[in-house]
């Protein structure tokens, strides 16, 4: 805010003398905690988006691990059916 005064001084003379006073009041260094507060959520969110890629990354290597456990379970019960045929038919060819 800025202030004017104009002040005038007389002399015992009687002599009039005009002086301006221009009043400037400094700005408030007061600052907000915006910018930290800005600050604390980017990193509780950086947080929060490396933990879910590690979740991400190790759930779908549990899913791999699951598909290749399956197919070898499948592959052992065809290789049992097949040996089972060949029992039968070495029992059929007695």
């Amino acid at each position: 805010m800025t202030e004017e005064r104009i002040i005038e001084t007389r002399t015992p003379s009687g002599d009039t003398h005009t002086h301006t006073e221009i009043i400037r009041d400094a700005p408030a260094e007061r600052r907000g905690g915006a910018g930290w507060a800005i600050f604390a959520v980017l990193i509780v969110a950086l947080i929060v988006g490396a933990i879910f890629l590690r979740n991400n990354n190790s759930s779908e290597v549990a899913k791999d691990n699951a598909v290749a456990d399956a197919a070898n379970s499948v592959g052992d019960a065809a290789q049992s059916i097949g040996d089972a045929a060949d029992k039968a038919a070495d029992k059929i060819a007695e």
